[in-house]
């Protein structure tokens, strides 16, 4: 477990590697969690990162952002049902942010589920969900009208078309995003939660962007991309020069998140969907403060104190 205190570059104060242990009274208290479901992006390339996914909670609400690959089997590992999730934020309609958007819909139904699945995102999200349904429409058919009869309610779908703006506000727990630049794919956005005086800034996929400096400044915890590989590397992976060098393009590089990091001055900056050690080293020449990089099922507790726990390592295949 790592904490950190609340000044900006914050003094650490303890590094112990816990698993499955229950956290400090005052963590439990936390207004924020944060579990890093997934911390990788793009096709897989083992079992210790798979897509992109962030589940938070804060009181009572329980929100999923993006829906990345194996994102329900982390929610399990996590303790979470996934009938227990109602709410699911897109950046924006990547298949590796949305692949297991049908396994949540179909699967958190049939786990008990019995209010309609709400989702947000860019333009589009509305009639993906709709032409959703109709794909398994033999499946819920058959397991609401004819056998099991699972809550007609459960299966139903609230699809939101955002804007940047306020999205979702219930409980103390304010959602807004705004919009961020992935090149050609827009709109992509990016979204910022509050709650109990806390907050958390998420970047989704994201080149240099100045507009989510503005709406992430200030918060507790920033987490951010950064180029997930290099030219070289995605070309082995199967991709043309070009087509290398335009993922890379769309991407922000561990130099330019420095400048992100010492303007939004978090109390602690994560990498999710890329990172590397050489991507902290560079990061560092123009950001002093405090920067992790997430696996999957990372914790962070934000609270008085930010609390980072992870679990245990994973043998890779």
């Amino acid at each position: 477990m790592k904490i950190y205190l609340r000044p900006f570059a914050a003094l650490l104060i303890s590094t112990l590697s816990i698993a499955g242990q229950t956290p400090s009274v005052a963590a439990a208290a936390a207004p924020l969690k944060i579990v890093i479901l997934g911390a990788g992006g793009g096709p897989p390339v083992n079992n210790q990162k798979y897509g992109p996914a962030i589940l938070i909670e804060a009181g009572q609400e329980k929100l999923m952002f993006d829906c990345g690959r194996a994102a329900s089997m982390r929610l399990a590992e996590a303790g979470v049902g996934q009938n227990e999730i109602d709410k699911i934020f897109l950046t924006h309609l990547h298949s590796d942010h949305i692949i297991s958007l049908p396994d949540m819909l179909l699967t958190g139904w049939t786990s008990g589920r019995k209010t309609p699945l709400q989702v947000w995102g860019p333009a589009g999200t509305k009639e993906m969900m709709s032409n959703m349904l109709k794909t398994f429409d033999f499946d819920i058919h058959t397991r609401r009208d004819v056998d099991e009869k699972f809550s007609a309610e459960g299966i139903r779908v609230a699809a939101t078309d955002i804007g940047e703006g306020v999205v979702y506000e219930h409980n103390g727990v304010k959602v807004s995003a705004f919009l961020v630049d992935h090149g050609p794919v827009k709109p992509v956005f990016g979204y910022r939660v509050d709650a109990g005086g806390h907050s958390v800034a998420m970047s989704g996929d994201t080149r240099f962007s100045e507009n989510l400096i503005s709406h992430a400044g200030g918060v507790d915890v920033l987490i951010h991309e950064v180029a997930p590989a290099t030219v070289a590397e995605f070309m082995g992976r199967g991709q043309t020069r070009e087509q290398a060098e335009s993922i890379v393009a769309h991407h922000t590089s561990a130099a330019e998140t420095g400048v992100v990091f010492s303007r939004v001055r978090p109390r602690l900056a994560i990498y999710a969907h890329g990172g590397r050690p050489a991507d902290v080293a560079e990061a560092h020449k123009s950001y002093p403060g405090q920067l992790e990089i997430a696996d999957d099922l990372m914790t962070i507790l934000v609270g008085d104190k930010v609390e980072v726990q992870r679990r245990p390592a994973q043998k890779s295949n």
